[in-house]
């Protein structure tokens, strides 16, 4: 009991951390809500569409989605295709805020290994980052970026864990080709709530700038069946990163 009261009032500080920080600051992964994504696709004919903020302070700059939407949607058994649509602030140090429509993220996720008692599941997922945001805020990349990831997963009981990493191709002025990895580890408490961490390595994506080295912890709060409450917070432990979090309502439904 004295376990699960820890356990309940940690869940209460980061939802008010969160809430606090998403409507005081003005202010999205791979697999929310956390960073590191898993190879379990969205079923046949099912549907997910989040509503999410994710806000960041790193060491020159905060930044945050207002909001960003997120589809996912089983198109075939083993299938999903994935879409991402942000709106973006920003706010260097020593110049002026920026808000507007962000780069829209395009993808698809194919599990090719189902996971049995003996093996894990694997998928790839990779994506295209469309330059739709405008660059000269801030507010994109102004270049076209792919990612080509590989997960990862096992479950034993109410126990699951899953990783692995991807490399993104980043061109540009300034720019560079970068390497993401990051594993996960959760467990279902109950059948409506389930706590994770992660950590997290990235290497610098622009030059100029650090490595990143970092862990997540995180909430998944099934409402009902249909609604859900996405929650995490984290930061680097080597990195520009000083705080980030993320919090989503989801909806998922299907035949």
């Amino acid at each position: 009991m004295r376990i699960f009261n820890r356990l309940s009032k940690l869940l209460r500080i980061s939802i008010a951390t969160c809430l606090f920080l998403n409507v005081v600051s003005g202010i999205a992964m791979a697999g929310p809500p956390f960073k590191t994504d898993n190879p379990e696709p969205v079923e046949y004919k099912h549907y997910e569409i989040s509503l999410a903020s994710q806000y960041s302070n790193d060491r020159d700059q905060r930044s945050a989605t207002l909001p960003q939407v997120e589809f996912n949607y089983g198109l075939a058994p083993n299938l999903e295709f994935h879409a991402l649509a942000p709106f973006y602030y920003i706010k260097q140090e020593g110049q002026s805020s920026q808000y507007g429509y962000g780069d829209t993220e395009i993808g698809f996720k194919y599990r090719f290994i189902e996971e049995t008692s003996s093996r894990p599941q694997v998928a790839t997922s990779p994506l295209i980052e469309i330059p739709s945001g405008d660059s000269s805020k801030g507010l994109g990349n102004g270049k076209a970026q792919y990612y080509l990831p590989l997960w990862l997963q096992k479950s034993w009981g109410a126990w699951t864990t899953y990783g692995g990493g991807g490399y993104w191709i980043n061109p540009g002025d300034g720019n560079r080709n970068w390497l993401y990895l990051g594993w996960q580890a959760q467990r279902e408490i109950t059948k409506n709530l389930t706590l994770g961490a992660e950590i997290y390595y990235n290497s610098a994506s622009k030059e100029g700038i650090d490595e990143s080295k970092g862990f997540t912890i995180g909430a998944i709060i099934n409402i009902t069946e249909h609604h859900h409450l996405l929650l995490s917070a984290g930061q680097d432990v080597w990195g520009p990163n000083y705080f980030n979090s993320y919090i989503a309502y989801q909806y998922t439904f299907g035949p």
